[in-house]
């Protein structure tokens, strides 16, 4: 299901995981008449489903529920499956207080039994968990998908490729909840599950490596992120040597980190471990390269042009893109001359690089959130033709000025892709640039007890 929203994509998987069990434990328990009806509406919700006519499966999934609680009864747990369908109906229209009603009494059916180790609850437990997500609440569908993960683990296994998906809204939910460290966690343990079923020399570790460096590129870990980059070229060259294109990603990377590492200086001391690699060598130093954009970041980039262009037919929005990445506007705007409808999204600044401010609420992690309050702050900025924010002005906002200025700081060293104008870099004025700062709530002085009467004299 290739180019599918992560969300669509996990809710499809829900629904018609449950749709084949549901319809097994029809075909398993009722008589035969029941058992033909049942499976004759699965059939029409996952058809319904699949054609995208969320209001006939929704009008499906609830008739399913209803004939399950008159065959089974309402506290049955033969209606967990057809809940958590109903659930994933709601989810699918945006419906998020049906959906998590639907899949929180789909738990509740189960939840306690087999000393809570019931695969049946996987699936609800997942759909409760991006509901909550999608609705806003990380820290709730954080809770509800480690449980999920958990179980996944408890049940098949450590390291079974089953849990992938599990993990990787967990960590949707933990980013969007600013827990860091457990996210940077659950990377790892996902980067281990694909390791350990495919083995350290295999192709298919090639994208979850890429995925892994990413991350550690958000949090400003350069230098780790490059040595992951590096292990997928290697894998790329020695695996796929007749298929080069393969490890254009990486070379992405490679270069990508050397600009991050010189417009924002080197790696940190981590606070904690990073990615061991397959030899057990470090594949860079550290700090190489610190405070200087290193040369063999744009040698990475013309050798995947190279590789680009070798290839036929040539991938035209690739090679745009890392034309870009290399400063060649020119050649982009070429390359894309044979798709035009691809040039709007060229006519516009996009942001590439930007470190919020230490006060951002992206990067302030403060033990006691509830002395903290949020307070936003908008601008309006000028880029210049070689990417660099020219000047920044303060539209609207509701922060101290203080923090006003440690955004404004941090928004000049941004970096932009300009804006293409007849296939040259133009000057922008205007671009819109939002931050939200967390500022610590003052303290209430107490008050100064009122001086005692002096007693009367007797």
């Amino acid at each position: 299901m290739a180019g599918v929203p992560l969300s669509v994509r996990k809710a499809l998987t829900i629904a018609f995981f449950a749709l084949a069990l549901s319809g097994a434990a029809a075909q398993s328990t009722a008589p035969a008449a029941q058992a033909d009806a049942r499976l004759a509406d699965q059939a029409a919700l996952k058809q319904a489903l699949e054609r995208n006519d969320l209001s006939a499966a929704a009008t499906l999934a609830t008739q399913i529920v209803a004939k399950s609680e008159e065959r089974f009864g309402k506290e049955s747990a033969e209606l967990v499956n057809p809940l958590t369908n109903l659930g994933t109906v709601a989810y699918r229209s945006g419906d998020f207080v049906a959906a998590e009603a639907a899949y929180q009494r789909a738990v509740r059916l189960i939840d306690g039994q087999l000393s809570g180790a019931d695969r049946r609850l996987v699936r609800p437990l997942q759909g409760l968990g991006e509901t909550w997500l999608a609705a806003g609440k990380p820290n709730e569908a954080a809770a509800a998908l480690k449980r999920a993960v958990d179980l996944s683990r408890n049940l098949d296994g450590l390291y079974n490729l089953e849990q992938l998906d599990l993990v990787d809204a967990l960590i949707e939910a933990l980013e969007g909840a600013d827990r860091l460290t457990e996210a940077e966690r659950e990377h790892q343990n996902a980067f281990r599950v694909v390791e350990t079923a495919y083995g350290k020399k295999d192709l298919r570790l090639v994208e979850p490596l890429d995925r892994y460096a990413r991350w550690y590129e958000t949090v400003g870990r350069y230098a780790t992120a490059r040595g992951l980059h590096a292990r997928a070229l290697q894998l790329a060259e020695e695996l796929s040597p007749t298929k080069p294109v393969v490890g254009v990603p990486a070379l992405r990377g490679l270069a990508r980190t050397w600009l991050l590492e010189a417009l924002y200086g080197p790696e940190v001391e981590p606070t904690t471990a990073g990615p061991e690699m397959s030899d057990g060598t470090e594949l860079f130093a550290p700090n190489a390269g610190a405070g200087r954009l290193n040369n063999d970041g744009e040698r990475a980039l013309r050798f995947a042009l190279a590789i680009l262009d070798a290839q036929k037919p040539i991938d035209t929005a690739l090679r745009s893109d890392l034309s870009r990445a290399n400063g060649l506007y020119a050649d982009a705007w070429k390359a894309l001359d044979a798709t035009p409808e691809q040039r709007k999204w060229l006519e516009s600044p996009r942001l590439l690089f930007y470190r919020a401010p230490a006060t951002a609420a992206s990067r302030l992690r403060p033990a006691d959130p509830s002395e903290y309050v949020a307070r936003e702050v908008r601008f309006r900025i000028r880029v210049g033709r070689d990417g660099k924010v020219i000047e920044s002005t303060v539209e609207s906002s509701d922060a101290p000025e203080a923090t006003q200025k440690s955004a404004a700081f941090a928004l000049r060293r941004a970096r932009y892709a300009p804006r293409l104008e007849n296939g040259e870099p133009a000057e922008s004025e205007g671009v819109p640039f939002r931050e939200t700062l967390l500022v610590k709530i003052p303290k209430e002085q107490p008050a100064t007890p009122a001086p005692e009467a002096p007693h009367p004299a007797r």
